[in-house]
């Protein structure tokens, strides 16, 4: 049976633990002062001084590692890996399947005063009522018109006699032995309880 811990050693491991935040909060400002450093040089100056080359070089088979350090500012982090996903064949060329794949929000595909039937919440409806009353009304005044200047001949009676038959459809002879593979064999268990 487990002890609940006492007093001294709850309190141990709670100033343990503030010494580990003090120390995570101490490279943390480490970290952001060398990047604030780092903002102000060059790029050419923070590839010597880490010796790595120009990410704008990079050939197939380069190690771009050395990029991916903490030390390594984005900028030149996200032009390496832009250069080896133009080198990469398999992430270069991108199949067209990949969902959301496009770049929809390009501003120059938009086009500036558009006019649309579309209503927030009604939808097109409104317009294509608009459309059938239109048709509706062409229709009613084309059936008017038509109707006025000719008469309608009487339609023939249709003698039941004259009427085709159904023809059937003669089932071709299938080979009594078909070459099939054989079916899958069933597995069964058996438990001893």
């Amino acid at each position: 049976m487990t002890r609940p811990r006492d007093f001294w050693s709850r309190r141990k491991a709670a100033v343990q633990a503030e010494a580990e935040a003090e120390v995570l909060v101490a490279a943390d400002q480490v970290i952001a002062a060398q990047q604030a450093e780092l903002e102000e040089k060059t790029d050419a100056d923070i590839l010597a001084e880490f010796d790595l080359p120009d990410p704008d070089t990079l050939q197939p088979g380069d190690d771009v590692s050395g990029f991916m350090a903490k030390a390594v500012p984005d900028r030149l982090r996200r032009r390496a890996l832009r250069r080896l996903w133009r080198l990469n064949p398999v992430l270069a060329n991108v199949d067209g399947l990949v969902d959301y794949g496009e770049d929809y929000t390009d501003a120059a595909c938009v086009i500036e005063n558009i006019q649309t039937a579309y209503q927030v919440g009604k939808g097109m409806l409104a317009h294509i009522e608009a459309l059938a009353a239109d048709a509706e009304e062409t229709t009613d005044d084309v059936v008017e018109s038509e109707s006025d200047t000719r008469t309608e001949p009487e339609a023939a009676p249709v003698e039941p006699d004259l009427v085709p038959e159904p023809v059937s459809v003669a089932r071709a002879e299938q080979p009594e032995e078909f070459d099939l593979p054989p079916a899958p064999r069933r597995m069964t268990f058996e438990f001893e309880g």
